[in-house]
């Protein structure tokens, strides 16, 4: 069976060996074609003088210093090459990337892969044709070495893809490797990024949303005798373009791939992008992967798209014990040692007490894992609509009704309590507002018709019951109801919806599940549920299914019939905070029904920033020293 290899923790993916000869695998491997993107906002593209290249940085807070001491020594022909400055550039930024590997072994922060598999279309361009995902928690180790943790409920112990390093991607693939793959693609070379390894040439200047970036070319210095490798410390480095930010010369991007790739391997492609989530510090947030040409088998082509996310880099209890430190002691004289309550509680005021304690013990839960997005503005878009569903309805007497975003990609909703959930992959591809307001309506039933309520989920109201480890959260709650109150709820939410301001809109959600059906069966993964129960199951729509018989025909080529939208498309997550906020995006005329991509994987183009002063100065977001 295939293994997985790699020098130092670079993995890379082996081919299936028994179906196609090594002469034969060698030939693809060497044809394989470097995707390279090209600049997304091009700025002052012009010959770089050396008056353009900014001066050295001072040494950082942490006490590092850029500087060719801190490097090794170039051969005296390159130095002859490079003028003094670039040289000072070129150092900084060796220095900075492999700082960075030092940083990134202090954190555990949560990362999720999703991939599709893609076909060619005539019409559409591609369209996904098989699905993988991934969810869990990753360490860079002082060794170097990978701990992955699956947070995925088919993951446990002996049962899942993940139960080892070396379980496969995906049965369609045929091939050998682990999350450790996608890992590695935000980081260069975890153990070689030097001038003993690598060429640097400079490009060109470039602005990346607000920042201007030193472009550069990076090509490892092979070692070859004979036209083979040297050393197996040869394999697995990394080629392609650096874009690097001009005041501490960080890397904040890198766009390529990693060469030479063993015998019957491959390596993938990555562009990948960093963020600067506190003062000084740039850490991993986005990557997309694209391969259109991989052979493997003995007459398969492997082609996909995959967006890897990383967030949940503030979640570590020492960040938590700091903020402890900003507690405000009152004075005194402003002490109350009494509450506003009436006096004692009635059974009823008890019971719901009662009931809110295992609510607010379950949120809270899952937000310390890095799974729940904290309140925020997001949660307040979410409300207004579930007003406008209550108002309609007359429905004073409920108890107040909150919202919250699930973090994951994966597509679903669910209730707790008194709360609404939605997965930031469901608000990613909801076209408008009413297909948002029938998805909200089903959960908002539950909670009218007082399914969620009761004595399974009042057990959690004991907080010894939810101290389990992060990763095996997903597998211990569930939240799923039965199918009678699923069809209850379904019946209620049609109900709800046709006396609220939605009731002449819901062809336009009914349109949306068309399209989830449609799309559904090529993407399982995609709709899998963490918590609640499938939006969809093959291509039976299990939720709010009656919708459908007043939409319109899906017609996926009609350029002006948008019924879902690209994964990625609304919800942008701080990978500090994990706080959400809707994506600031100018509206795009599309060009033909290939740019549509309902429910697809798309390229990642962050805009870059830096971290607000004002927000420095404050005290806000900032870890302890290190």
């Amino acid at each position: 069976m295939p293994a997985q290899g790699g020098h130092k923790g670079r993995p890379y993916v082996k081919l299936n060996e028994g179906k196609m000869s090594r002469t034969n695998w060698r030939v693809a491997v060497l044809s394989f074609l470097t995707i390279t993107f090209g600049a997304w906002t091009a700025q002052a593209q012009r010959p770089i003088q050396e008056t353009d290249l900014p001066p050295a940085p001072s040494p950082d807070s942490s006490g590092s210093t850029a500087g060719a001491a801190q490097t090794e020594a170039a051969p005296s022909s390159e130095v002859n090459r490079e003028s003094p400055a670039l040289s000072r550039v070129i150092d900084s930024f060796i220095q900075r990337e492999n700082q960075l590997i030092k940083n990134l072994q202090n954190y555990s922060p949560r990362m999720e892969v999703y991939l599709q598999k893609v076909r060619p279309d005539p019409e559409l361009g591609a369209v996904p044709d098989g699905d993988y995902y991934f969810l869990g928690q990753v360490r860079l180790q002082h060794d170097k070495a990978v701990v992955v943790r699956s947070f995925l409920k088919g993951a446990g112990p002996g049962t899942g893809l993940f139960k080892n390093a070396s379980a496969p991607i995906s049965h369609y693939f045929s091939m050998q490797f682990s999350p450790t793959t996608f890992f590695f693609s935000l980081t260069m070379d975890n153990a070689r990024f030097d001038r003993q390894h690598y060429d640097f040439e400079l490009v060109r200047q470039e602005f990346l949303g607000d920042l201007r970036c030193l472009v550069f070319d990076v090509r490892p210095k092979h070692r070859a005798r004979g036209g083979l490798l040297s050393h197996r410390a040869d394999v697995g480095l990394f080629e392609g373009r650096i874009w690097v930010e001009d005041q501490d010369y960080n890397i904040v991007r890198f766009n390529g791939t990693f060469t030479p790739a063993p015998a019957n391997s491959v390596y993938y492609h990555f562009d990948s992008w960093r963020e600067n989530v506190q003062p000084g510090l740039w850490l991993p947030v986005y990557a997309y992967s694209e391969e259109t040409g991989v052979k493997y088998g003995l007459d398969r082509t492997l082609r996909f798209r995959a967006q890897i996310r990383f967030w949940g880099y503030g979640l570590q209890t020492a960040n938590r014990q700091s903020e402890m430190t900003r507690i405000a002691v009152d004075s005194s004289s402003d002490v109350r040692d009494s509450s506003d309550s009436a006096g004692d509680s009635s059974p009823v005021a008890s019971e719901r007490a009662w009931q809110e304690q295992a609510e607010e013990n379950v949120l809270d839960r899952l937000q310390q894992a890095g799974l729940l997005a904290p309140h925020g503005a997001m949660d307040k878009v979410l409300e207004t609509v579930v007003n406008n569903l209550i108002v309609g309805n007359h429905l004073a007497n409920l108890p107040e009704i909150h919202c919250r975003l699930l973090l994951t990609s994966t597509i679903e909703s669910l209730a707790v309590g008194n709360t609404i959930i939605l997965s930031r992959g469901l608000i990613d591809v909801l076209p408008d507002e009413a297909s948002l307001a029938a998805m909200l309506a089903h959960e908002l039933a539950h909670i009218v018709l007082q399914q969620t309520v009761n004595i399974d989920s009042t057990r959690w109201a004991f907080q010894d019951r939810l101290m389990v480890k992060d990763e095996d959260l997903l597998r211990y709650l569930n939240f799923r109801p039965s199918e009678h109150d699923e069809e209850a709820a379904d019946t209620k939410a049609v109900e709800l919806l046709k006396n609220s301001p939605y009731k002449e809109q819901l062809g336009r959600a009914g349109l949306f599940l068309r399209a989830m059906a449609n799309v559904a069966p090529s993407a399982p993964e995609l709709f899998g549920a963490h918590l609640g129960s499938r939006l969809v199951e093959g291509d039976h729509v299990r939720r709010m299914a009656a919708l459908m018989n007043g939409a319109p025909q899906l017609e996926r080529t009609k350029v002006d019939q948008i019924a879902a939208l690209p994964l990625g498309a609304r919800v942008t997550i701080d990978p500090w905070n994990d706080a959400a906020r809707m994506v600031k995006a100018k509206p795009m005329a599309l060009v033909s029904a290939r740019e549509k991509m309902p429910f697809e994987v798309t390229p990642l183009f962050p805009y870059l920033t830096r971290f607000p002063a004002e927000q420095a100065a404050q005290g806000e977001r900032v870890s302890p020293s290190r």
